[in-house]
């Protein structure tokens, strides 16, 4: 499985501490090993998945598509606050 990542989401990951990170990663691992694991959005988001994940107490949030069966984009991590803000910023 390859694994993308959008500008946007390698900005985001800059700012990550060490336990977020591995949060993170468990996060990665878990939509690696089975994609459809997230919640599907629709209307404006459709084709988006979100999966949510918890580190350090606060519910996080991951976007990812699936580009195809082999290959899966990562697009924006972070806190459930402006999160959606923040992935439409980016589409």
């Amino acid at each position: 499985m390859r694994i993308v990542q959008t500008p946007s989401f390698g900005r985001s990951l800059k700012r990550l501490h060490k336990g977020e990170k591995k949060s993170l990663d468990k996060a990665v691992s878990a939509v690696v090993s089975d994609p459809k694991i997230g919640v599907g959005k629709s209307g404006d988001l459709a084709g988006i998945y979100i999966y949510k994940f918890k580190s350090n107490d606060v519910q996080w949030l991951l976007a990812y598509r699936l580009e195809s069966k082999e290959e899966i984009k990562l697009l924006v991590v972070g806190p459930y606050e402006n999160f959606y803000r923040d992935l439409k910023k980016s589409m």
